[in-house]
Parts: structure tokens; C-alpha cells; sequence
């Protein structure tokens, strides 16, 4: 946890071609702005100095693409291994929160951020959602609307599949910033309360 007063906010997270990266980017802007300090984490090359940053965090945001209706298998054997904290409820009240990335506009996202929310209740942690309405959904909406795709749950992105990382939608890293910007202000929230409680 922070010293200084403000929340951290990791972000543990998995990209196989760059997509993902770049919402993960965007999701640290967002709690960076909010006042948050952040840390992000690839998990298929995490260190033991990176596992204690996220026991440490106030917050973990979990990342990875959509493959064959989960997350890919690099963030799979993370959350295999975050059995060792689950074993020790090393994680029990922090707050979680997640984003995902596919090719198609739905691309069996919800599976995914279902996944996430599954792997924050087994460790015992709180799930902040995204907290939008969705965009592009009437006559007048326009795919340039934050939360253009419409996830509760956390932010669903889409790039397609024959472009590079540049081609992530500018209403898609909009929505990965609001969401470090929300979990960044619960974060804070969670921690003045728990000091109240304290004092």
C-alpha cells in the first residue's frame, strides 16, 4: 500500500500482439490523473518483486486479451498461480476491476470480464464495474461514444485483427481511462474509510 497517502492501483495484465497493451496504458493514465499511483505488471514475465507490488496494491485491474472465449492462456496460468495468496488471503478487501480486447465488436468479451470477476471473488476482493451507460445505441449515438461497445461489467474493447496496436479505438482507450480514473477514486474512498475506522 501507498505511503503517501494515495491509493496504488496495479495493473496485472497480458497482451499477445500490443492491443491489449495499449488499453492497459490507458487504464494507468486514467488512475494516474486521478491520483492514484500506479504500477503495471506483464504477467507472463512477472518477478517476485512485481507479486509484492500487488499485494500491496489498494486495488489489482486484471487485463488480457479474448481468445476462444477467455482470457489467454499466459493470464490463466497467472491467476494459477495467485493460488499461493488466495491460500494466505493475501488479497481479501482489496478492490478489482478489468478490461479485455478482441477482434470482434463482441467477440465473447462478457466471458472474459465474467472470468475476472470470478477470479476477484475467490480472492475475496471487491468488483468495481464500469459504471457507464452504453454508448452507439440509438440513431443519434456514433461509435466515437465512450463505452461505445456497451460493457457493464468493465471495458470491452475491439481492434481488428489485421492492424497493429495503433488501431485501438480512441472511444476504447476513452473507456479504459474512465475506468482507472473510477477505481482510482474507490480506491481512495476505501482507504480514508478504513483510516477513519482506524482513528
Amino acid at each position: 500500500m501507498s505511503h503517501s497517502g494515495r491509493p496504488t492501483i496495479a495493473i496485472a495484465f497480458h497482451s499477445g500482439y500490443g492491443h491489449t497493451a495499449v488499453v492497459a496504458e490507458a487504464v494507468a493514465r486514467g488512475a494516474a490523473g486521478a491520483g492514484a499511483e500506479v504500477v503495471s505488471i506483464s504477467v507472463d514475465t512477472i518477478t517476485d518483486e512485481q507479486w509484492a507490488q500487488l499485494d500491496a496494491a489498494d486495488a489489482i485491474i486484471f487485463g488480457a486479451a479474448t481468445y476462444m472465449g477467455t482470457a489467454s492462456a499466459a493470464f490463466h496460468a497467472f491467476a494459477e498461480a495467485s493460488s499461493r495468496r488466495w491460500f494466505s488471503h493475501v488479497w481479501v478487501d482489496k478492490l478489482a476491476a478489468g478490461f479485455t480486447n478482441s477482434g470482434a465488436k463482441s467477440g465473447d468479451k462478457s466471458s472474459t470480464l465474467g472470468y475476472f470477476a470470478t477470479l476477484a471473488a475467490q480472492h475475496g476482493m471487491h468488483w468495481i464495474s464500469l459504471g457507464l451507460l452504453p454508448g452507439w445505441d440509438s440513431t443519434t449515438g456514433s461509435e466515437d461514444d465512450i463505452n461505445r461497445l456497451g460493457f457493464f461489467m468493465g471495458v470491452g474493447a475491439q481492434s481488428p485483427t489485421d492492424a497493429g496496436p495503433e488501431a485501438v479505438h480512441k472511444s476504447d482507450i476513452a473507456t479504459a481511462e474512465y475506468l482507472g480514473a473510477r477505481v482510482a477514486r474507490q480506491a481512495a474512498v476505501f482507504r480514508a474509510g478504513r483510516a477513519a475506522l482506524a482513528a
